[in-house]
């Protein structure tokens, strides 16, 4: 089949974001203004660079969702306006209490307590990490890059933020690396699906001119 998305697909659900798939979590804490604090998942997320190391996440409406009275996501409003935030990695062990997490609840709904989630306080930053998590990156925020966006929707925000501190429990390490099995990040596929990073196989990168 072959379809342009602005015409629609015909399925029963959209198949974009399973075609892009496995994606990371970005399992995002942040702080509103007035001390607020905010947890929420997104799976539009991802590294983008080593040096510095910086992240990437987007904030904007769900396949074919308008615009309703909350015009922004309240992680991208919080980081612009404080400035930091907090990324840990969603495991296996936490999927629920991640899924719950993601529920669309009011800007002073505490997503830490309504997931049974404890609250660790960050080195740098001041939103707090899932202390169940094994593994968090504390971040501070660079830039808002505005993506497009389609009439009456919300608009799509992409937050760039450096990664100015690492958290590894040496529980997932193997020989100092990090271990997939031991970690068992979960990432996300499309529509409700989910997948559990354990399988994996490696490859050394060719190098020149020793491979040429």
């Amino acid at each position: 089949m072959f379809y342009r998305p602005q015409d629609g697909h015909g399925l029963p659900h959209d198949p974009f974001n399973a075609i892009v798939a496995p994606r990371p979590i970005g399992w995002i804490s942040s702080l509103a203004a007035d001390g607020t604090v905010n947890l929420a998942p997104y799976s539009f997320f991802n590294t983008v660079s080593y040096t510095p190391p910086q992240v990437i996440f987007s904030g904007g409406p769900g396949a074919g969702k308008k615009a309703h009275a909350a015009p922004r996501k309240d992680s991208v409003t919080n980081i612009e306006a404080t400035g930091e935030f907090v990324h840990s990695v969603a495991t296996w062990d936490l999927r629920e209490a991640m899924n719950r997490s993601s529920i669309d609840g009011p800007p002073d709904h505490d997503e830490f307590d309504y997931a049974g989630l404890t609250k660790e306080p960050a080195e740098l930053v001041k939103p707090p990490r899932v202390a169940e998590s094994p593994i968090h990156l504390e971040c501070k925020y660079l830039q808002s890059v505005r993506l497009k966006e389609l009439d009456d929707h919300h608009p799509n925000i992409m937050i760039v933020a450096e990664v100015v501190g690492i958290h590894i429990d040496e529980s997932v390490l193997t020989d100092g690396l990090i271990d997939p099995r031991k970690l068992k990040a979960i990432a996300r596929l499309g529509y409700m699906d989910y997948a559990l990073v354990g399988d994996f196989f490696t490859l050394r990168r060719p190098r020149w001119p020793e491979d040429a």
